[in-house]
C-alpha cells in the first residue's frame, strides 16, 4: 500500500464515526442538519463512503491548540 492509497482509503459511516470519535449516528445526523460539512460520496441508496482524507481535514479544522 502506497502513501496515496492511504490517504485515500475509504471508509463507511461507522468506520468514520469511529476514526473521528463520534457515533455513527451523529454523524449521520450532522450531514443531514447540515451542522458539519465532511464530504461523502453516496454509494446506492443507503451505503456512504467518507476518505481518510476528508476525515483527517475535519479533525484539523476542531483541533483546539493548548
Amino acid at each position: 500500500m502506497n502513501i496515496t492509497q492511504i490517504k485515500d482509503q475509504k471508509f463507511t459511516r461507522p468506520e468514520a464515526a469511529e476514526y473521528i470519535g463520534v457515533a455513527a449516528r451523529t454523524l449521520a445526523n450532522w450531514h443531514s442538519s447540515g451542522r458539519v460539512k465532511i464530504p461523502f460520496y453516496k454509494v446506492g441508496r443507503k451505503k456512504t463512503i467518507y476518505l481518510k482524507s476528508d476525515l483527517d481535514a475535519y479533525l484539523a479544522s476542531v483541533r483546539q491548540s493548548a
